[in-house]
């Protein structure tokens, strides 16, 4: 196996070397980042690698577009900075939505996940969204959506990261004028918390989440089977072959959906459950405890995730009713197997899980769900942390 901490270090010390030998030193962030290969100008907006940390040895850095985390590192067991999410290492390959599409780290909207035949009723009008994933529309419009545009971005101090984006009435078919922010914050504890606020101009819908692909190992190499997942949830959305739920709350009790007690990802990825066969892994919402009343309660852990390799954990706090659990079932598939990424891996399939929060896919053509219907002079309020210590 590659050993990826003597990689790191040997890029590292190559870029500094080539620097040096044209007269002039980079900057590089802990986690190897050049910043200069995220400076650039998208449709004549500016954009930048912003960097946050904290006296902990947590740093995370994010570029404006698409409001993406590049990279997230926290020590690991033996206090060494370890880089945890999925990404790649300039821009170019970020906004190569041909060759290279992702949503990696990305901050999706305007409604994250899919909804059905890419339409939806409200208040007696029929609206038609982008198809961008078989007959649906998925995270927005893909492409089109927000994790490909540019965000303004305000860092206040080293770690909070304000970023604003304003969607017009009509963007990919979305109805509203849509003002909306993400804020980043790293936190003392080493925590990442992400807030997410939205007002419009007329009655939309919105469903905001970060799409960061977790493998606490550090080890981009390998499949994530052995990280320990748990799920504070009793049930989950049962999906059809194209993982539009079908409206059924189907309980986990005695299916490889069960993670009330801890356990690795890969004791149960290949089974030949139906639901599992069907995304080939997990690609499915889970109805979270935490969510009670219409109320959720983001004091509470709503899952987390462990490596065994590192002894990095991590746990999730949402005020939202569900949580996306995907596990990479189409990385390293197909064309995707040959796309090098960051410190010039190629990853396998199943080599990270995503945990996003949400609303329920396809809520719009659900009443009787938890509503994602945001109307003027009302604030849509959403928020995930996740934060890391040592298990």
């Amino acid at each position: 196996m590659r050993n990826l901490k003597a990689s790191f270090a040997g890029m590292t010390a190559a870029l500094l070397l080539s620097a040096c030998a044209s007269g002039e030193q980079k900057a590089l962030t802990v986690s190897g980042l050049d910043p200069a290969q995220f400076d650039t100008l998208i449709n004549e907006k500016p954009v930048k690698l912003y960097t946050l940390k904290n006296q902990n040895g947590m740093e995370v850095c994010i570029t404006n577009y698409g409001g993406r985390v590049v990279s997230l590192v926290v020590p690991d067991k033996d206090g060494k900075p370890t880089d945890v999410v999925l990404g790649f290492d300039n821009i170019r390959q970020y906004t190569d939505t041909l060759n290279s599409p992702t949503d990696y780290g990305s901050s999706v909207g305007r409604y994250a996940n899919r909804i059905k035949n890419a339409q939806f009723k409200l208040n007696d009008s029929i609206y038609q969204l982008k198809v961008n994933d078989n007959e649906n529309c998925l995270h927005g419009g893909g492409t089109t959506g927000w994790m490909n545009q540019v965000y303004d971005a305000e860092q206040i101090g080293d770690s909070i990261l304000r970023l604003t984006i304003v969607a017009q009435d009509g963007e990919n078919g979305f109805p509203g004028k849509v003002t909306a922010t993400t804020i980043y914050k790293v936190c003392s504890d080493n925590m990442l918390d992400i807030t997410w606020e939205a007002e419009t101009d007329k009655p939309t819908i919105i469903n905001q989440t970060n799409h960061n692909y977790y493998n606490l190992s550090g080890d981009f190499t390998q499949p994530g089977y052995d990280q320990v997942l748990y799920v504070n949830a009793d049930s989950f959305t049962a999906s059809d072959a194209k993982y539009i739920p079908t409206g059924e709350i189907r309980s986990v009790e005695g299916t490889p959906f069960d993670f009330r007690t801890p356990h690795a990802i890969g004791d149960s990825i290949q089974s030949q459950y139906d639901q599992i066969q069907n995304a080939t892994g997990y690609d499915h919402n889970f109805c979270l405890n935490t969510f009670k009343d219409g109320k959720g309660d983001d004091t509470q852990v709503c899952a987390s995730l462990y490596s065994p390799k590192t002894g990095i954990f991590m746990e999730m706090f949402t005020n939202e009713p569900g949580v996306q659990v995907y596990s990479g079932n189409f990385q390293g598939v197909g064309k995707d197997a040959d796309i090098v990424r960051k410190l010039g891996l190629k990853y396998p399939k199943h080599v990270s899980v995503c945990l996003e929060s949400q609303k329920y896919p396809d809520s719009p053509n659900h009443p009787e769900w938890v509503s994602p219907v945001l109307n003027p002079g009302e604030k849509y309020y959403s928020r995930a942390a996740y934060k890391f210590s040592i298990k």
